[in-house]
């Protein structure tokens, strides 16, 4: 889908990983230059990588310079295989190789088993070897991106892409639409990074998980309000001494009717957050 010109989406589906959709669960993208391709997130198995690939070959035959990877998740990084050989430069925050290091193991596990042995055979991890820290510019001929890297929110590994030509913003998995947030970072620091991506003159944006596109800043509020709840019947759970369970079954219960996998990740999301806010 070409949400502004030469900037593409192709969307994810708002499930569970499953041998269904072969880990197709995030929104990957491509923004075409003069001289070539630059990748943001490649899916979440080498079978959806493919499925990216080609439909980057359906529009251009252009080199693929760039693979872009908006966080560590494995929705997002597990098709990177896909790309191997046409020898792009992989970039990531640059925390990303350590937790990659951390954690990718158990991605590759997770993903064997949920993927069936057929989506999942030849998924690998490709760590980054362009790090952003701070702001980076790449340039795909006539047309620069400008990567940004963001203190520890979703993940402690956020990376937005700006494509500086049409003002289209790719912000990963700090935004989420339909798909309910899932904190894997610090809750403060989402809701602060949040407040300062909401300042930019941005027109466009495109979601980790939800809609292709969407208008800023009016797409930050569904999200902005559950992280809200969240921190407050977080902190509130804390004062009053209740215990990590009871403030997995009862923080932000009252948003549970307008995201679709409340029950899969809200629980998880209130621990995380009270192991953040119990030491304020």
């Amino acid at each position: 889908m070409e949400i502004a010109p030469s900037v593409y989406v192709l969307p994810g589906v708002i499930a569970l990983t499953d041998k269904q959709n072969a880990g197709q669960i995030s929104n990957s993208g491509f923004i075409i230059g003069r001289d070539g391709v630059a990748v943001i997130d490649t899916s979440g198995s080498l079978a959806a990588g493919r499925k990216l690939r080609a439909a980057i070959r359906a529009i251009s035959s252009k080199p693929i310079l760039y693979v872009i990877f908006t966080h560590v998740h494995p929705d997002h990084t597990l098709g990177a295989a896909a790309f191997v050989d046409d020898h792009p430069v992989f970039v990531g925050h640059h925390a990303l190789p350590a937790a990659m290091a951390a954690h990718g193991e158990d991605y590759l596990n997770a993903a064997r088993h949920l993927l069936g042995e057929q989506n999942f055979s030849g998924t690998q991890i490709v760590p980054p070897t362009l790090l952003v820290d701070g702001e980076k510019e790449i340039d795909l001929g006539d047309r620069r991106l400008k990567l940004e890297s963001w203190p520890s929110g979703h993940t402690n590994t956020d990376i937005t892409i700006t494509d500086e030509t049409t003002g289209a913003m790719f912000l990963g998995d700090l935004l989420f639409s339909g798909h309910i947030p899932a904190l894997d970072g610090k809750l403060t620091g989402w809701l602060d990074n949040l407040r300062k991506l909401k300042q930019r003159p941005v027109r466009l944006v495109v979601p980790g998980h939800g809609p292709a596109a969407m208008a800023w800043p009016d797409a930050a509020e569904a999200e902005e309000a559950y992280l809200r709840r969240l921190r407050d019947d977080v902190g509130e759970a804390v004062r009053e001494g209740e215990t990590i369970r009871q403030t997995a079954e009862s923080a932000a219960a009252s948003e549970r009717g307008k995201w679709r996998l409340f029950d899969d990740f809200n629980p998880r999301n209130a621990t995380t957050a009270y192991h953040e806010l119990e030491w304020q």
